[in-house]
């Protein structure tokens, strides 16, 4: 495997000075455990193992879990798990606890950008590019029929693999997808590569909880949950914090400019919606004027658009829960989950 070396030089040749990673951390520094690029030392709750392969000229590895379900319990199926762009594939491991124990096979990977997999220096990022790298895995792996269920920015790659692979996919289970709207048809400013790494720069594990408490868990926090926002903030804070900023502005980019929302209507299998509706998340908000700010994240609304979009959906709804409900009210989602799997 070759893996990119990501420099300052590199940093200030192509977008001016950059900001030292060292600020990168919670109000005390010190008790912020600090990862390198692919996330070593920060253990998932199953095997992580690795599948390399070549794409747009350069070696790659993902990592990825593969879990079987619990003995005598097979039921056949498989789901592929796609996190979201603060997330890992180790964020799932309630979900993948719950259905092993159903029967289900689960796939997991860590895209390529992000947590355990390769952070390329230059790398044309796009759902469609995504897809085929997971498309690339689940064929490797001799896997012909799954489950895509994406949670987050994981909804949008789900639904861009469905539309890609409809044959393969004989579900699509989306949990509080971002993409439910079009940021930028909305009035949303474009913000550049450049200013987004700078802003990714300057993450605190202070600033990623308050975020994740105000729109993951509204406004709530358990001591759980801070498990994940030091993976988060360990990467910055790590020897290749660079690097992952500028993975993470490149998917950041990705992300605004690569809406879903508009092919909903070409689904073509059962669609689960899981959508905790005091959600609020919407891609570049704050740089949106104030009137527009208001008319963005309403997902006890966006929820009820897209099942209306989406030929075979059906729409679970959260009144209570927040962007993260698989983590913030587990077994009820998980009843659901199973539930909407059966049934469809």
């Amino acid at each position: 495997m070759v893996r990119p070396h990501f420099t300052r030089t590199f940093l200030t040749s192509c977008i001016g000075a950059a900001l030292t990673v060292g600020t990168i951390g919670s109000a005390n520094a010190d008790e912020v455990p600090t990862f390198d690029g692919e996330l070593s030392g920060f253990e998932y709750a199953y095997p992580v193992e690795r599948f390399e392969f070549s794409s747009q000229g350069q070696d790659m590895q993902m990592a990825y879990l593969d879990v079987a379900p619990d003995e005598g319990s097979a039921n056949g199926r498989t789901v592929v798990l796609m996190h979201g762009k603060n997330f890992c594939a180790g964020t799932w491991e309630g979900t993948i606890e719950v259905l092993t124990g159903a029967g289900y096979r689960v796939i997991a990977p860590d895209q390529v950008g992000f947590c355990k997999s390769t952070k390329p220096e230059h790398y044309q990022f796009s759902f469609h590019q995504l897809a085929a790298n997971t498309h690339a895995l689940l064929e490797a792996l001799g896997v012909d029929e799954v489950t895509a269920m994406g949670h987050s920015m994981g909804g949008m790659l789900a639904t861009r693999f469905a539309l890609m692979y409809p044959e393969q996919t004989e579900q699509l289970v989306m949990v509080n997808p971002i993409g439910l709207e079009d940021w930028k048809a909305l009035g949303v400013p474009y913000q550049s590569i450049d200013d987004a790494y700078q802003t990714e720069l300057e993450k605190t594990a202070e600033g990623i909880r308050a975020y994740q408490e105000s729109t993951y868990y509204v406004d709530t926090w358990e001591p759980e949950y801070d498990r994940w926002v030091e993976m988060l903030a360990g990467m910055y804070a790590g020897e290749d914090g660079e690097l992952v900023a500028w993975n993470q502005a490149l998917t950041s980019d990705m992300v605004f400019t690569q809406p879903v929302v508009h092919e909903f209507g070409e689904l073509q299998m059962p669609t689960l919606l899981l959508i905790g509706e005091k959600d609020n998340t919407a891609i570049g908000k704050a740089q949106a004027p104030e009137d527009v700010q208001k008319t963005l994240g309403h997902y006890d609304v966006l929820g009820e658009q897209a099942a209306e979009a989406i030929p075979q959906a059906t729409l679970i709804e959260f009144p209570e829960l927040g962007h993260s409900p698989q983590i913030q009210a587990p077994e009820r989602f998980h009843e659901e989950l199973l539930k909407g799997l059966e049934e469809q």
